[in-house]
């Protein structure tokens, strides 16, 4: 028989202090019975001698302190997980939203789980194909990485994630084992209902599993819902070996929560207002990612954050980017001039993408050709740049060419729109294409023997 408390003495916001409690542990579920038979849940935050500081994962409104009393259950929150997940939406905090029957569990895992051993990670090095050029080329995405996309207010990474999400793929006979987990945490009703038709239209539905905490729900629910799809995806890949790509967006509204409870637990506030733990609570997330020593499945990573005011010295995208293995960076400049989608290819990076490309992973010259591209679209940003400055008059002859590489570059090969899957070939002949813009002597980065196999002999068409 669970113990009743009616010593609640205190709420405020999403906080509430019980006093007078008995064997209550941190992280521990509760229920709040209102006087009207009303029951809501909540957390252990705190544990101080008898008293407790509880969480509340719904709104306080309604709640007498005299009349309401409270039952802890004795567990931590947890996920029912099976296989029929798969094709199912679930709110923020693991219950099924979209009309369809409970989840009947194989069994049930505690959502906070544990980062990844550094000890039992094995290196991620296969190559997973999204679709996109600008990432399968540039700054390619590979089995077991931390790859996060920084955008901005207004950029459309809302559609990038759906993309990626519906495109993505792993090569070589595994296609049957591969399993995408969404995790959506403060969007709109409408953003929410764009995910959900899209990945029916596609058919992507099948192989997801999709978290959505809207806008209107309590910000708390935002804290579990990361949680909640970070431990679906482990029991994809550690109990059933599959390959499990996992979305999350927008971790900026996921630190507006957590700023929010630090806030009124009353805590000495760090760089501009967010916890000074908000670094290890990231950690807590990402280093759930990867693969194991020993285990055949995997889990990737690629969360999205919308930086405030585009700063990408903001606490969220700085913490982020030192946990994670990289990052891609939406350009406010590209998506001025229409190109979809406007990835920056110069400072985006992908810290592991020489483990996943080459013979046998993607093909023999992905790197000479990734080298090259970056060089020369670098000189052609330089001398457009010399141009605006001295004008076109300035520029010599080979400069003018590099100028004309990095406009097509943006148009051919970085802008391809939401709807095209270019498979790694089709990127890496797009990319030759390209370079025959330049003479051949300007191919410094690239061995003799690639050019003379992949160099097109009909030369560049418009």
């Amino acid at each position: 028989m669970l113990k009743e408390y009616r010593t609640i003495t205190e709420v405020a916001g999403p906080l509430m202090l019980v006093k007078c409690v008995e064997g209550v542990k941190y992280g521990e579920l509760g229920e709040i019975e209102l006087a009207n038979g009303e029951v809501r849940k909540c957390r252990v935050l705190e544990v101080d001698e008898d008293r407790a500081l509880v969480q509340l994962f719904e709104s306080p409104a309604g709640i007498n302190v005299a009349n309401s009393k409270v039952r802890f259950l004795g567990r931590s929150l947890d996920l029912p997980v099976s296989m029929d997940m798969l094709g199912r939406v679930f709110s923020g905090m693991g219950e099924s939203v979209d009309g369809g029957p409970g989840i009947i569990p194989e069994m049930r895992l505690d959502i906070n789980g544990i980062p990844i051993n550094p000890a039992a990670r094995d290196y991620p090095s296969e190559f997973i194909q999204t679709g996109i050029s600008a990432i399968d080329g540039l700054n390619t995405l590979v089995r077991g990485q931390k790859l996060p996309i920084f955008s901005g207010s207004g950029l459309p990474h809302a559609q990038l994630a759906a993309q990626i999400a519906r495109q993505a793929k792993v090569l070589g006979g595994e296609e049957s084992r591969f399993a995408v987990v969404f995790g959506a945490m403060g969007i709109t009703f409408e953003e929410a209902d764009y995910f959900i038709a899209d990945f029916k239209r596609t058919g992507a539905i099948d192989r997801a599993v999709i978290f959505i905490n809207l806008a209107n729900d309590p910000a708390i629910e935002r804290i579990s819902t990361p949680r909640m799809a970070m431990t679906a995806a482990e029991y994809l890949a550690f109990e059933k070996d599959m390959h499990v790509l996992v979305i999350l967006t927008d971790i900026t509204n996921y630190a507006e929560a957590l700023r929010e409870v630090s806030a009124a637990r009353k805590e000495v506030p760090g760089r501009r207002g967010y916890p000074g733990y908000m670094y290890t609570d990231l950690a807590t997330i990402y280093e759930r990612a990867g693969r194991k020593l020993n285990k055949r499945g995997s889990i990737t990573l690629i969360p999205i954050l919308s930086m405030p005011e585009d700063d990408k010295t903001h606490p969220i995208p700085d913490l982020t980017g030192y946990i994670t293995e990289g990052q891609i960076i939406l350009s406010r400049e590209l998506h001025r001039k229409g190109i979809v989608p406007p990835i920056d290819v110069l400072p985006s990076l992908s810290r592991l993408k020489d483990k996943g490309i080459g013979a046998g992973k993607t093909r023999e010259d992905h790197a000479d050709t990734m080298n090259q591209l970056f060089a020369a679209y670098a000189r052609g940003k330089e001398a457009k740049e010399l141009a605006i400055i001295l004008g076109e008059a300035a520029l010599t002859d080979i400069d003018k060419l590099y100028a004309k590489f990095a406009d097509e570059f943006e148009r051919k090969y970085v802008s391809q729109g939401f709807d095209e899957d270019r498979s790694i070939n089709e990127t890496l002949d797009i990319s030759w294409q390209l370079l025959v813009i330049l003479p051949k002597g300007e191919l410094k980065r690239i061995r003799d023997e690639y050019i003379e196999k992949y160099f097109p002999k009909e030369g560049y068409s418009q």
